[in-house]
């Protein structure tokens, strides 16, 4: 497969941008350091999880995490991993979430999919992907005491997109190709840093995490417009699930108006939704501490209580 045009060190050159810059006045001792790309990625990983497949590809896995200690059906979580959609960025940064989800007594399912860089790659496999993962659910819950009434998808960055993105597919039709009979019922949403506009989000840098946009959908928004309504989480509201967009007010990737006017727009047609910001950079929401965490397990507790 030809490589696409997307830079491999992507996450890496765009988050010089989280990080102090020799040239840069220095900012002022009450503003926190920002979180970057390096130094989450250096911290200890926990083990992982029980890989579950759920197809035959590669990338067609998810890791299961009981939590310890459960009465009944856990409710689920559903962890969907971001970088830009590009091949060169794994789940594995989430397995820090869900070590620390479990231990609240959630199970958690984290997801991995054919992404940009890999054979099937891209539209349409991506989103099929992120689906047939959360369906496989079903199946697991045969064995495994999971409640799918109490299913919660949480997402970062680009895994922002498609767990918002999950919320909505029982509504796609029969004429999209991302259609699935049957599709899991998402209670609620909880968007880390989460690209809301896929049209918006593509007009910046083409050598950063913007371009990466129009190689996903395969064309721009006026080749092929009927692609960008079927995932792009603006154009798909109301998406009938409760929704929490945790926000860094510092974050050099996703702009934070951008999801100030998704929120807006959410409420506007209906649904529940609330924007928390956290005078943070882009990652430091994924990270299972300070005050993304803690606005995290109060959303858990509204959407999907562990009883």
């Amino acid at each position: 497969m030809k490589h696409l045009p997307v830079p491999v060190l992507l996450f890496a050159s765009i988050c010089a941008a989280c990080v102090q810059h020799p040239a840069t006045p220095p900012k002022p001792a009450s503003e926190p350091p920002l979180l970057s790309w390096s130094e989450l990625a250096a911290r200890p990983l926990p083990p992982a999880g029980e890989r579950i497949a759920y197809g035959p590809e590669t990338s067609q896995f998810g890791e299961l995490r009981m939590p310890v200690d459960a009465k009944g059906p856990a409710p689920v979580v559903v962890l969907i991993h971001g970088g830009c959609w590009l091949a060169d960025f794994d789940y594995a940064y989430m397995r820090h979430l869900a070590v620390a989800l479990s231990a609240e007594g959630y199970a958690t399912w984290t997801i991995e999919y054919r992404r940009l860089g890999e054979d099937g790659g891209g539209w349409p496999n991506t989103f099929n992907d992120v689906g047939a993962a959360i369906d496989q659910l079903r199946g697991l819950a045969t064995t495994r005491a999971l409640d799918l009434g109490r299913v919660v998808t949480i997402g970062h960055s680009a895994g922002g997109q498609l767990a918002l993105w999950a919320a909505s597919r029982p509504r796609l039709g029969l004429g999209s190709p991302l259609h699935a009979d049957g599709a899991v019922l998402i209670r609620g949403v909880i968007g880390l840093a989460a690209i809301t506009d896929l049209a918006q989000y593509r007009n910046g840098p083409a050598d950063s995490c913007h371009g990466s946009v129009e190689p996903l959908m395969g064309g721009s928004p006026d080749a092929v417009p009927k692609r960008y309504s079927q995932v792009s989480p603006i154009e798909l509201l109301p998406l009938q699930a409760e929704q929490w967009l945790i926000q860094g007010e510092r974050d050099p990737i996703v702009d934070s108006a951008s999801v100030e006017r998704y929120v807006k727009a959410a409420k506007a047609a209906g649904d529940e939704a609330r924007l928390i910001r956290i005078g943070s950079g882009h990652f430091d929401p994924v990270a299972p501490e300070g005050p993304s965490w803690q606005a995290i397990r109060q959303a858990l507790r509204r959407m999907a209580p562990v009883r």
